[in-house]
């Protein structure tokens, strides 16, 4: 069973930009993490982001615990910036070299409602195992992440060498040609939105969720032009440039 289906391939999922996203993402692009609101009046116009939708924004931030604010500067709470590091280590994963085993995780809870369920199969999800039948989440050990303390309350956690090839298992688990058609259409419209600051900026948010759905499997189960580094280089790289763009100086 496929967990990380999206969309089809060369299909890209771009969502209208939302004044709460981009503030974030200015905030993290700026050493220390925050500006005078002045600075972000200036920096989310060419984003599309009007003043009045910006305040009510940081208002809505202030009181959720997203920002702090004092003397009309805002700064990245720490649980934002925490959980944004979270997210970037997600991005960009660190994995070792692969010895041909793998990880398997069996779900032992039982009498868990639909709501539970779903959250459980997210967090797998996330740690980017996939479901090989209810309940058995498999991938290839190659992986170096934390696995959350709460999963040892319904999950047992294995290492095991399945008899079928790693490659045939593999493409049985993920759609890895839907994956790399779908990357290769956001690399193009990186290319194409360069100019266009608030299209390449919803661009990016859509490579971010295609990143975290990458199964991240050693090289010795991919096709040789598999696009996952190269996506990521394009969003580091072009992510530094819009930011900084739209930051110009701030002062």
């Amino acid at each position: 069973m496929r967990t990380n289906v999206s969309e089809g391939p060369g299909e890209v999922d771009l969502r209208p930009l939302s004044a709460r996203s981009v503030v974030l993402s200015l905030l993290l692009g700026a050493q220390p993490p925050e500006l005078p609101v002045r600075d972000l009046l200036r920096a989310v116009e060419p984003l599309g982001v009007a003043g009045s939708t910006l305040r009510a924004a940081l208002s809505r931030m202030v009181a959720a615990g997203d920002l702090r604010s004092a003397d009309a500067v805002y700064r990245l709470s720490d649980r934002l910036l925490e959980r944004r590091r979270r997210q970037d280590a997600a991005v960009h994963p660190e994995t070792r070299p692969w010895d041909g085993d793998w990880e398997m995780t069996v779900v032992t809870a039982t009498g868990r409602g639909p709501a539970e369920r779903a959250e459980l199969r997210a967090e797998l999800t996330a740690l980017r195992l996939a479901e090989l039948r209810e309940g058995v989440w498999l991938r290839p050990a190659n992986l170096l992440r934390p696995r959350p303390d709460e999963l040892g309350a319904v999950a047992r956690h294995f290492t095991t060498r399945p008899e079928e090839p790693a490659r045939r298992l593999a493409a049985d688990l993920w759609p890895l040609g839907t994956w790399a058609g779908t990357a290769e259409a956001l690399l193009a419209r990186i290319t194409a939105t360069a100019d266009r600051p608030a299209e390449r900026f919803t661009v990016l948010a859509a490579v971010v969720r295609h990143l975290l759905a990458d199964p991240v499997l050693p090289p010795e189960l991919l096709p040789a032009d598999w696009p996952g580094p190269v996506l990521r280089a394009a969003y580091t790289r072009h992510r530094a440039e819009l930011v900084a763009a739209v930051l110009g100086n701030p002062g």
